[in-house]
């Protein structure tokens, strides 16, 4: 999919916050919505979508918004280092097909990196154990 188009509200990440899908849920308020990632790259691996929008990608997001989008990935990557014990923390965000983007509704990965294991790769495999990923969020809730 290219980087312009129409967005579609039968996406998954759409569907998750009309509560038509479920997710693992870290926190939520007004403007975001923080979860964790169903195929993992690394244990702890989450996402941070924006509310009422229909953004698919940073650039059809509104700028004003921007800071609000980003101080929650930043809260979420220090829980995620502070209850994982992690040694780093990737935070990433694609836009468009060619670069990796798989749902068309704007989201910010934080993927913790341990200096011992490989990142998986992303969205080819089998998806994580539900239990691992309660228990992981937890954690990470915990450390907010």
């Amino acid at each position: 999919m290219s980087l312009a188009g129409d967005y579609d509200s039968a996406n998954i990440f759409a569907k998750i916050l009309r509560g038509e899908a479920p997710c693992v849920k870290i926190f939520e308020d007004d403007n975001v919505l923080a979860f964790m990632d169903i195929f993992p790259q690394s244990q702890g691996h989450c996402l941070v979508i924006p509310k009422d929008t229909t953004a698919r990608n940073l650039m059809e997001f509104p700028a004003d918004r921007l800071g609000v989008l980003f101080a929650a990935v930043q809260k979420l990557s220090n829980a995620v280092v502070k209850a994982l014990s992690c040694d780093g923390v990737i935070v990433t965000q694609f836009n468009g097909a060619p670069a990796g983007q798989t749902v068309f509704h704007l989201h910010v990965h934080v993927i913790p990196r341990f200096a011992n294991l490989p990142l998986q790769p992303h969205h080819g495999g089998k998806p994580a154990d539900m239990a691992v990923l309660r228990e992981q969020a937890s954690r990470i809730a915990a450390a907010l």
